[in-house]
């Protein structure tokens, strides 16, 4: 009697706990699987393949995996109903952001970096990776019949990140950009010198992958105040150089022939409405619509209008053809990543003058702690019926835009700014190798918390 107790029991539990533990490793070790073997094909001793292959097989990425993939799924799951129950997976993005800067000033206070870093502390805290790891992992979850999502798990699992990207670009192009501004004093030391010509060479070392990987053409998107501390210059008014600027920019087009200057001062905007416009004028909102963007816009437009729907989804779809033509390239997606990251941590670390303190602090508070706030973020959401019921993919997804490392794309952004490139490339090396078993355990934590209760 006993015996068969014990029996029932190690089945009942301790055989389901382990069979529930290995549901949530084994995808994740599928993950690994291919950025290793990209991290071997890339790797300087093999040369197994060239670098600027891996450099078009991320503009492949960008340009069309990714957006086929994103139309496809997202473009079937998404209706009406579905864009209003949904809203709180933008507004996750926006909180985790938010919680990710106050634990980079948290980060700053405690571990103290150069006073030029500062701000790429805080930035590189904050802003996780809310594109192509969690695509990846939730494609990897979902490649399992077994899996414990259910129907339509990659369906829906890809049109919920999905659905958060516009947010996310919304951010690197207005918050990350301008927090990645060279500081007024790290600029003005760099002046002084001799016209640096060895800035390319440095951007070079670290811009193959780390800065192709997310955002391939990061070059031709530069303009003259990319690489200059232009919003410290509008606001402090520090050198004559930057006084005379703005004058010439808050005069132009604005006197239109023979006014007095009393006139002038009479009819010109507030000194301070007016820099806020430059500000927004030098912001490269612009290049937002990407190929990402443009295909989740597609798919929104084109999800929530019936009868637009019914040309490409649905088994009597006149165009389903082109849908299933698209579904078919989405599924390189998951795979070309990976390869590419592993291609990115071939590289290795570049040298950085963040500190090891530092870049433990970062990497402690990216990994270790926002996933902990995230889970009472997202259990608070649910006790106050914001999320959608009985939906554990729903909440699996809210939980990895708080799990993932830093963002790829911030990398991209620093070679823009020309502003801490190494110490992106150092970073980013180190957070996706600490990453590997921070998702592993968060991973396997979820699981138990939304799926096995």
């Amino acid at each position: 009697m006993i015996s068969r107790y014990l029996t029932a029991f190690y089945q009942e539990n301790v055989q389901s706990s382990g069979e529930n533990v290995m549901s949530a490793i084994v995808p994740l070790m599928k993950l690994i699987s291919l950025t290793l073997i990209g991290l071997f094909l890339a790797h300087p001793k093999t040369q197994m393949i060239p670098r600027a292959t891996f450099k078009l097989l991320s503009k492949l990425v960008f340009a069309l995996f990714l957006p086929c993939l994103i139309f496809t799924e997202l473009g079937e799951s998404i209706t009406l109903d579905n864009f209003v129950r949904w809203w709180f997976i933008p507004v996750n993005v926006l909180i985790s952001t938010a919680i990710g800067c106050v634990l980079g000033y948290l980060v700053v206070i405690v571990c103290r970096p150069p006073p030029q870093l500062t701000r790429f502390t805080i930035i590189m805290t904050a802003f996780g990776n809310t594109g192509n790891l969690p695509l990846a992992v939730v494609g990897s979850v979902c490649h399992s019949a077994e899996n414990p999502f259910g129907a339509h798990c990659n369906s829906r699992g890809v049109a919920y990140v999905s659905f958060a990207q516009w947010v996310a670009v919304i951010l690197v192009y207005t918050l990350v950009y301008h927090m990645m501004e060279p500081p007024e004093e790290y600029y003005e030391i760099v002046e002084e010198g001799v016209e640096i010509q060895e800035q390319p060479a440095v951007n070079n070392v670290s811009r193959p992958l780390l800065v192709e990987a997310e955002w391939p053409g990061i070059e031709d998107k530069e303009t003259e105040h990319s690489k200059t501390p232009f919003i410290a210059r509008i606001f402090k008014s520090i050198s004559s150089v930057s006084q005379s600027a703005l004058s010439d920019v808050d005069f132009s087009g604005e006197a239109g022939g023979g006014g007095s200057p009393r006139s002038i001062r009479c009819l010109a905007e507030p000194r301070v409405v007016r820099r806020i416009r430059i500000v927004a004028e030098q912001t490269p909102i612009k290049h937002i619509l990407q190929p990402p963007t443009i295909a989740s816009l597609l798919a929104i437009i084109i999800g929530t209008i019936p009868q637009l729907k019914g040309f490409f989804f649905g088994y009597d779809a006149p165009l389903l053809f082109v849908t299933d033509s698209l579904e078919i390239l989405a599924g390189a997606m998951v795979p070309s990543v990976m390869l590419i990251l592993g291609g990115m941590l071939a590289e290795g670390p570049n040298e950085s003058k963040l500190g090891l303190r530092t870049t433990i602090g970062i990497s402690v508070a990216r990994l270790v702690l926002l996933p902990l706030l995230g889970i009472g973020v997202v259990a608070l959401a649910d006790k106050l019926n914001f999320l959608v019921a009985g939906d554990s993919m729903y909440r699996f997804v809210l939980l990895l835009q708080y799990t993932t490392p830093t963002a790829i794309l911030l990398g991209a952004i620093a070679s823009l700014r020309g502003y801490a490139v190494s110490e992106a490339s150092a970073l980013l090396f180190w957070q996706h190798v600490f990453a590997l078993l921070s998702l592993s355990i968060y991973i396997v934590v979820y699981f138990k918390i939304i799926v096995y209760v």
